[in-house]
């Protein structure tokens, strides 16, 4: 099976690393810059709390120069969509799925939603019928070219089709990542699996803007964490609303979170002068919440003070 990574920030380079070391699949990387450099160098190095390793992947910068794929993962952050729709093209087959690992609400949620998806190039040049969802839990970071650190005692990946079936190509895709030791995952109401991780998303994501700290010293105070409760209350109201009611109670799902001294992506992209994910994450949450006419103060709160926090006039 020939697998392509479209994409090697920390989550593409993790899940590109495991699927390499399970040996299931011939893996391949569309990188660019450094981190190109690097993984041609080097290959990819994954460090985590339990293991190092080094895996050899062919890295390109042109997706021409490799060819038709059997599955492509999509790994890249949301503002990037257009840019790998205009490119695509040279690794899809006629049947070749592609599976978009991304944060947030994604573009392929309803109709409405032209904001993740402007021009609607990704639906045109890419469709529905393709499209897999994907849901990472792994906090990672890279650290230099090349060499991700994993900080996450288990990480995994839900991948699901959109009609909640357990096909076979879903089925073979989580294989081949379950066999590098990251857990792959056939999820069969992917919507539920996306809320699920959003509401760490909305909880921590707008506070550590605005703290500019990793989670585990912006938690430590209790109001602040009491904030993040508040929050995630009003995420889960919003999920219910919408029909994918995430069980649970609010202190238990951000225990995750509280401990770990790892920078929300959001943060590590703002400190990098990336672009951020900032509507995938929270703007398109809320517009759905006020489509299903849930009130979420505190969230609308947090968002608004993370805006300006992130784009100063």
């Amino acid at each position: 099976m020939k697998i392509t990574v479209f994409g090697t920030g920390a989550i593409g380079s993790h899940v590109a690393g495991r699927m390499a070391k399970g040996g299931k699949a011939e893996v391949s990387v569309v990188a660019r810059g450094p981190q190109l450099d690097g993984i041609r160098a080097n290959g990819i190095t994954v460090e985590t709390p339990d293991e190092t390793f080094n895996v050899k992947v062919r890295a390109e910068q042109d997706p021409a120069k490799l060819g038709a794929q059997d599955a492509v993962v999509v790994t890249v952050k949301a503002p990037a969509l257009g840019s790998v729709a205009e490119s695509i093209a040279p690794l899809l087959g006629p049947d070749t799925p592609v599976v978009f690992v991304i944060n947030g609400i994604p573009w392929w949620w309803n109709d409405d939603l032209a904001i993740l998806d402007p021009g609607g190039a990704v639906r045109s040049k890419i469709g529905l019928a393709r499209t897999i969802g994907g849901v990472v839990w792994s906090a990672c970071t890279v650290t230099s070219p090349g060499t991700v650190k994993v900080q996450s005692v288990s990480s995994r990946v839900a991948f699901g089709e959109l009609d909640g079936s357990a096909s076979p190509r879903v089925q073979e895709i989580a294989a081949v990542l379950d066999a590098g030791g990251m857990g792959g995952v056939v999820s069969r109401d992917i919507r539920t699996d996306i809320w699920t991780k959003l509401l760490n998303n909305l909880a921590n994501g707008p506070i550590c803007l605005l703290s500019r700290r990793d989670m585990k010293s912006t938690f430590d105070e209790p109001v602040i964490l009491d904030t993040a409760f508040a929050v995630l209350r009003e995420g889960m109201e919003i999920a219910k609303a919408l029909g994918h009611p995430v069980p649970g109670e609010p202190e238990k799902l951000m225990q995750r979170s509280v401990g770990i001294a790892h920078k929300p992506s959001i943060l590590q992209d703002l400190e990098q002068g990336r672009a951020l994910e900032f509507d995938a994450l929270f703007t398109v949450p809320l517009q759905l919440a006020r489509q299903a006419g849930v009130k979420a103060p505190m969230l609308e709160l947090m968002v608004a003070l993370a805006r300006k926090s992130a784009y100063p006039a």
